[in-house]
């Protein structure tokens, strides 16, 4: 949802002439990042800092590092297109700290004890006794 509306800020920042004027550099090149990428690309990124005009993206794998290194340049153009000046000069691709989707819990499981495996109770007793006695 939030990319969505990433898009059309970006899309109405585009159309703006006074968008450097008004924005900060980094809401700018934030605002404009899933725009001048595409969306395949930017599910696959964030951008996470800005600093000095330099656009900080965070990337899922070395594969997309590598991947977009190669096409930094086409995305800078892209980026000055869309957000106007030179708001970013240089962007780093760094990995990603790797995310785990919300998983549901789980039945519980009853831990089954190995005594149970025991058919004579006189015998599964005194195991179960001895047991005890050895983990203090």
């Amino acid at each position: 949802m939030a990319d969505t509306q990433m898009e059309r800020a970006g899309k109405f920042i585009r159309g703006m002439k006074i968008a450097g004027e008004c924005l900060p550099a980094e809401d700018l090149a934030r605002a404009a990042w899933p725009q001048a990428v595409g969306r395949r690309i930017a599910a696959h990124t964030r951008p996470v800092a800005f600093h000095e005009s330099r656009l900080v993206v965070e990337v899922e794998d070395l594969v997309w590092q590598s991947q977009l290194r190669t096409m930094s340049g086409q995305i800078l153009a892209r980026l000055k297109e869309i957000a106007g000046g030179d708001c970013v000069r240089v962007i780093e691709f760094r990995l990603g700290v790797p995310r785990r989707m919300p998983q549901r819990a789980g039945e519980a499981r009853a831990t089954r004890d190995e005594a149970d495996g025991i058919e004579d109770p006189v015998l599964r007793r005194l195991y179960k006794a001895s047991r005890r006695r050895s983990a203090g």
